[in-house]
């Protein structure tokens, strides 16, 4: 078995990586070597995302140039989304879900053993222990996956096929596991699952009660809380407010919006409105006035007319989030907004959706330009492709890159911000 050579390797959210590192982990630990190359592996696991139609194409190219003779395991979301599509256009010799966790092993010795494997009857229920060996991608990051699956019915997602209702972890089981990923280094806990503010409610407690456990732990480090939908984050706002004032959380939001106009919310079955996406934003910009707002917007959504449109621009152009995500709608199979009335021509939704991204590339380098000059500790978390170059986060999560020739990875470091772009902002290291 030590001879047996695997490829691992995740794309989409974080938590699609964190299932990839636990793939990965299991592997090493059942013996095999893992390899960074596709043509020096046997076996290549790909991890693969499904949640918008461009991203399944281009999941479906990478999967065909996996070279013959290599065996192909595909795992993620994309199996449970695009099975049929999967087997009628992809040589495969297994698929699983996107939580097989420990099953990767026997999984990867039944197609060594000749056989090929369809495993995903358990994957809409499954839920890895956490305590399984993980390869963490970046050693200064721990990924936490604090749950599966939703509460959601958003009419356009196709998510909840693959990864089912919310299946939550216990506060004690992320405790444990995040004192073993401090131990051995990590300084940024990530929050993650498909909706951070469900966390627990299936459990009868809460996001707000795990990150004060969380915030209690000793050590010098930071918590990033992954997106929530706003109608579950309003429910717990005072209280949400209040724990993020733990300087051990980054002051930063991802709150998805997707539209600025309440009839296209109610027919994507989002249960809020523009107002309570207002009232929250609203809410943590008074406690944290430089607090980072994420957020999403769709364009093209089934019968969002050109006044709808304009109200989301015009909510951008108010709100001034620091980030924001622009998609085109894309029906996905087996969603109820893949068969509504009134779909958006291709020609449509693409000069929104630029409209949309030139506005908030806009909205972004305003925004970024207001720490020009800003003063304090940064942690560097990533070194960047350009050689010599770090990028670090600040207290809001704000992206801060910087030159230096020494080894910075996880080292925090006192910056003066001297330049800003729309995606980042450019410090020098000052004593």
């Amino acid at each position: 078995m030590n001879s047996v050579r695997i490829h691992v390797k995740s794309f989409g959210c974080s938590t699609n990586l964190a299932d990839g590192e636990v793939l990965a982990g299991c592997l090493r630990c059942a013996g095999f070597q893992l390899t960074e190359s596709v043509q020096e592996a046997d076996v290549v696991i790909f991890s693969c995302c499904a949640v918008k139609g461009p991203t399944e194409d281009r999941m479906i190219s990478v999967l065909k140039r996996v070279p013959r003779g290599k065996m192909l395991v595909v795992a993620g979301c994309l199996p449970l989304t695009s099975f049929d599509r999967l087997q009628s256009e992809v040589h495969f010799d297994a698929v699983v879900g996107p939580a097989v966790g420990s099953g990767i092993v026997g999984v990867v010795k039944r197609v060594l053993a000749g056989e090929k494997v369809v495993a995903l009857e358990n994957a809409l229920t499954a839920k890895p222990l956490l305590s399984l060996p993980r390869l963490r991608s970046n050693p200064v990051v721990s990924l936490v996956p604090v749950s599966y699956g939703c509460l959601g019915s958003c009419a356009y997602c196709c998510v909840v096929f693959a990864r089912g209702r919310l299946r939550s972890y216990s506060i004690e089981e992320i405790v444990e596991k995040v004192k073993l990923d401090l131990a051995s280094g990590a300084r940024e806990l990530w929050i993650t699952s498909q909706d951070t503010a469900c966390y627990g409610r299936d459990l009868d407690t809460n996001l707000v009660s795990l990150l004060k456990s969380l915030c209690a732990l000793e050590g010098d480090f930071r918590v990033r809380v992954g997106m929530m939908t706003p109608n579950f984050a309003l429910d717990m706002l005072d209280e949400l407010v209040d724990v993020f004032k733990d300087e051990k959380v980054f002051k930063f939001l991802h709150l998805p919006v997707q539209s600025g106009d309440d009839a296209v919310l109610k027919r994507m079955n989002r249960c809020y409105t523009v107002a309570d996406f207002k009232k929250i934003v609203d809410a943590f910009r008074r406690a944290f006035p430089d607090v980072t707002l994420a957020t999403d917007v769709i364009c093209g959504f089934p019968g969002e007319t050109t006044q709808a449109f304009d109200n989301t621009l015009r909510l951008i152009g108010e709100v001034k989030p620091d980030v924001v995500n622009v998609s085109k709608f894309f029906g996905r199979p087996g969603t109820a907004a893949a068969g509504m009335p009134n779909q958006i021509m291709a020609t449509e939704k693409k000069r929104r959706s630029t409209e949309a991204a030139k506005l908030a590339k806009q909205v972004s380098l305003e925004r970024n330009q207001r720490w020009l000059g800003w003063k304090g500790k940064i942690l560097i978390d990533e070194k960047c492709k350009i050689t010599g170059s770090w990028m670090g986060r600040n207290f809001a999560y704000r992206p801060v890159a910087e030159k230096s020739t020494e080894l910075l990875h996880g080292k925090t470091l006192q910056v003066k911000v001297t330049k800003a772009f729309s995606t980042h902002l450019i410090g020098t290291i000052v004593a």
